[in-house]
């Protein structure tokens, strides 16, 4: 209830998060029927980085401030998102710009100011649908969709220390909900131990089809500083980690500094 995502919007975890889910959209577009698309933390859908909460922190410098010139190849669709929207735009602006007609988006967002901003801003949309609600109960009860299809985007501030443990069992819940759906769940690495025990208990957790990405910016070892960050995909489309192999070497190069540890990987962590 607390976080507010303005002070870190740009920055270099936000970059890795949306440039997969575009391509996550996008392939998934190319099929014709409808997408019901859960964006289970919505934020207030994009930011303006001029603000004084950003300014603030400046992390967006060292992240989307690092892309927009030359993009590299693998970023391209995703770099031309955020030129065309405006602003730097968070999951709900982009999946929005994407948006076919027979695609909806649902966006949750239980902080009370940020709920509002985001219902004023899609006021009049009939293709978007916004809810003042816990992510966790949403995920239950916005599934299954009208739609055939759906993409699921669950993205809390990990400010609790149980919200692994809480993003295994919203996974778990989702896919009891809704089998066919494509569930992507951001995570931070701070240092390896959490991140391993995450590995764990979803290789436990009876899913099938589990894909973790990482892409770090130094060794993970510092409890107290984001030092990279991943997606954990159940139900990937075909062919995401031959483009993961693409997204992430092209954000590396241009948000890595040259420390020790930096890296990433694309690692299955249970099979169909």
């Amino acid at each position: 209830m607390n976080y507010r995502h303005i002070f870190h919007a740009g920055n270099f975890a936000d970059c890795l998060k949306h440039a997969l889910l575009v391509w996550l959209f996008q392939a998934m577009q190319q099929k014709q029927g409808g997408i019901f698309v859960l964006d289970t933390h919505a934020g207030i859908g994009s930011y303006d980085l001029t603000s004084g909460a950003a300014q603030r922190t400046g992390e967006w410098r060292a992240g989307i401030g690092r892309l927009l010139d030359d993009p590299p190849e693998p970023l391209s669709d995703y770099l031309a998102l955020v030129h065309a929207i405006g602003l730097y735009p968070g999951s709900p602006a982009l999946i929005r710009a994407m948006l076919r007609p027979q695609d909806r988006l649902a966006c949750c967002e239980l902080h009370p100011e940020d709920a509002a901003t985001l219902r004023h801003r899609y006021a009049r949309d009939p293709l978007v649908g916004v809810h003042e609600r816990d992510a966790w109960e949403a995920i239950a009860a916005l599934l299954p969709p009208a739609q055939k299809r759906a993409l699921v985007l669950i993205d809390p501030p990990y400010e609790q220390p149980d919200e692994f443990a809480r993003v295994v069992e919203a996974l778990q819940r989702g896919v009891a909900r809704f089998r066919q759906g494509v569930f992507a769940a951001w995570f931070p690495v701070k240092h390896r131990t959490p991140v391993r025990e995450f590995h764990l208990a979803l290789r436990q957790s009876g899913l099938r089809d589990i894909v973790s990405v990482e892409l770090w910016l130094r060794s993970p070892l510092d409890a107290a500083r984001l030092n990279g960050c991943g997606l954990v995909l159940v139900n990937p489309p075909w062919r995401f980690e031959q483009a993961a192999q693409q997204i992430l070497p092209a954000l590396l190069g241009r948000l890595g500094n040259g420390e020790d540890g930096q890296g990433f990987t694309v690692e299955r962590l249970v099979d169909e």
